[in-house]
């Protein structure tokens, strides 16, 4: 039966300044450095888990936290793949705003319609907007109405659905053959994609989901990759913790 390691990456620099980030490239705080750290060892720690596979996005604060968490799990050497539709959320032109004063500009329950609400994007980057990533070189082979100018997470299931049909799904078949595991680093939207796919959450409960950074999430899957069974390693009272304190970031 193959596994599947969810890992949202550790906090970023715009996490840090409580920023709504969505493709914007930034880096690790040294703080998220250490949560991917943390991970890893938790990750090496799991003596019947096999790693054999790795998955991102493109976007830096991913990479990183996979190169650091797998360096500490004694797994630098794993085979990855990296894809745009793994990337968070496009947010649109809430783009490097402060979480509190958009709650404080437009009110709490509009924001928390854009930031949680399964089928309302925000409002989208008007055309020309130095935020946007239409020209980053990493997006080149991507056809251009791929490319979001705002996204709400329906958009995001649509993107991140394919890849795991059509990647994702055949690494853990592989693996189910030979014992092995599925890790991805992605982002808090991506990850909640995939689990609304994989754990069949409803439109309404998904909207309470948070996803703290550098927890694994591991979920067992059977060989028809139907979940029998899913939690977060390590201190599970940290984890609800630090998920609550990503849905207070709006205030």
């Amino acid at each position: 039966m193959p596994d599947l390691i969810l890992l949202r990456h550790g906090q970023s620099v715009w996490n840090e300044r409580n920023l709504f980030t969505g493709w914007t490239d930034v880096d690790l705080t040294p703080l998220g450095e250490s949560e991917a750290r943390a991970a890893g060892l938790l990750l090496g720690a799991q003596s019947d888990l096999d790693l054999r596979v790795l998955h991102t996005s493109v976007l830096t604060r991913a990479i990183r936290t996979a190169e650091i968490a797998l360096h500490a799990a004694g797994r630098a050497w794993l085979p990855v793949t990296r894809s745009w539709r793994l990337n968070e959320r496009h947010y649109g032109d809430l783009t490097g705003t402060d979480k509190r004063q958009t709650a404080d500009q437009f009110g709490l329950d509009q924001v928390k319609l854009w930031r949680r609400s399964y089928d309302v994007p925000p409002p989208p980057l008007a055309e020309g907007d130095p935020r946007s990533t239409r020209t980053d070189p990493r997006y080149r082979d991507v056809p251009a109405a791929f490319i979001p100018t705002t996204e709400c997470l329906k958009d995001v299931v649509a993107r991140v659905t394919p890849y795991f049909a059509d990647v994702i799904v055949e690494d853990l078949r592989r693996e189910a053959v030979r014992g092995g595991a599925v890790l991805v680093v992605a982002h808090g939207n991506s990850l909640r994609a995939l689990r609304k796919v994989l754990q069949h959450i409803g439109e309404d409960e998904i909207a309470t989901l948070e996803i703290p950074t550098g927890i694994p999430y591991r979920i067992e899957l059977d060989d028809e990759l139907n979940v029998l069974g899913a939690a977060y390693l390590g201190d599970l009272a940290a984890a609800a913790a630090a998920a609550e304190a990503v849905a207070r970031q709006a205030g």
